[in-house]
């Protein structure tokens, strides 16, 4: 069997008993970088052999693995949860492609984390990961999400995180934020603010940082009617009227069908 097994994002006693468990019955360990999963291992006492599965040599090692399928392989990052911002998703697709059957553990995530102590919107929330590095396209990026209604969460390095902000600010507008660095670690740190007042604090750049943002609230009326309208005139059937409303302005395409019963 090959299981993906998450890891502790800080605090090492975060692992669970299911994923040592398996750490111990397998033959081998595929881990982001060796030097940072032996000192977990150490501490459990596991000694399986170890490999790399990196971002640099992710399709190489897939294929490799695929082969090893008969083996029981587990699958690790440096912290967190194999395949979410960290390699293990170009796997599962390969392993799902070559229907070998594999196994996802549950354990430490530090977004959930993070959207838990930020006191926002929990029932839908948007996670987003990281942007990109350039200011520009960034700022691309959070134009497209700046209309979501629904908490929007982000990961972001130490050395960006100002840059960051001052972009969202730029994009976003005022909104509640909620910034948290060193999850689970001696350090533990969450800032709850505004993205406006957030650019005057003075916010330590180490550690890893979670910002979870709150949704676009802003209510704005639109005449569904008057838009389906719109595209039945330029040449749509209403049917295809429906699906472009709702695609265009981000509306529940039953909203959007039983609004066209009217016309």
């Amino acid at each position: 069997m090959i299981y993906f097994c998450p890891t502790p994002i800080g605090n090492m006693g975060d692992i669970t008993l299911r994923t040592i468990e398996v750490l111990k019955s397998c033959d081998i360990i595929f881990a982001e970088d060796t030097r940072n999963s032996i000192k977990l291992l150490n501490q459990y006492d596991i000694h399986a052999r170890l490999s790399t599965y990196h971002k640099f040599n992710e399709s190489a090692m897939a294929e490799k693995i695929i082969k090893m399928a008969d083996d029981n392989i587990a699958i690790i990052s440096d912290a967190g949860m194999p395949g979410i911002s960290d390699p293990g998703v170009v796997l599962v697709k390969e392993l799902i492609k070559n229907n070998i059957d594999f196994r996802v553990l549950p354990g430490a995530n530090a977004a959930l984390t993070a959207l838990v102590l930020s006191g926002l919107d929990t029932d839908h929330f948007l996670f987003y990961g990281f942007c990109e590095s350039k200011s520009s396209a960034r700022k691309k990026e959070l134009e497209e999400l700046k209309d979501f209604k629904f908490t929007l969460i982000f990961y972001e390095a130490p050395h960006r995180i100002k840059n960051f902000l001052e972009d969202l600010y730029e994009v976003f507008g005022k909104r509640k934020i909620s910034i948290s660095r060193e999850i689970t670690k001696v350090f533990e740190e969450t800032i709850r603010s505004d993205t406006e007042e957030v650019l005057n604090l003075d916010i330590t750049e180490k550690g890893e940082f979670v910002v979870v943002v709150e949704g676009n609230n802003e209510v704005t009326y639109l005449d569904i009617k008057a838009l389906l309208e719109e595209e039945i005139k330029s040449g749509n059937s209403k049917s295809k009227a429906v699906k472009e409303v709702s695609k265009k302005y981000n509306l529940p395409k039953n909203e959007v069908y039983r609004e066209s019963l009217n016309l």
